[in-house]
């Protein structure tokens, strides 16, 4: 890692609103298609489905705020497992800017948030 990748890089949205010219690569990182969303409507430039939660983890997680920090540490130790997917997204962040495209409706507890944390090495 000789670059540090700049926060301001990597934004957050859900696959559900609208693309703007300001995503810049739109990386879907859900391993389930949104539901009832086109892939034209969606505009993904790239899904990691790799990157993604494992479908036990998910299961497990429930979105349920109680099991944040322990999903994080879980997500954290199994995204290990994907290390050229995971420098791949990182050069792509520290190339220009890039949205974790995600479609939970809890826009502080989902994998995206959780993937951006661990891009941007904040791991706790």
């Amino acid at each position: 890692m000789s670059e540090k990748i700049r926060a301001a890089n990597i934004h957050l949205k859900r696959a559900y609103e609208p693309p703007a010219p300001s995503d810049g690569t739109r990386i879907l990182v859900d391993r389930l298609w949104p539901r009832g969303l086109s892939k034209e409507d969606a505009a993904i430039d790239q899904w990691m489905k790799t990157l993604s939660p494992s479908t036990a983890l998910r299961k497990w997680f429930g979105h349920d705020p109680a099991r944040w920090d322990e999903f994080r540490a879980r997500y954290a130790a199994e995204i290990q497992e994907h290390p050229e997917e995971l420098t791949q997204l990182r050069d792509l962040a520290r190339e220009g800017p890039i949205s974790l495209i995600y479609s939970a409706r809890d826009e502080e507890h989902n994998d995206a948030v959780a993937l951006r944390d661990i891009l941007l090495g904040r791991t706790s």
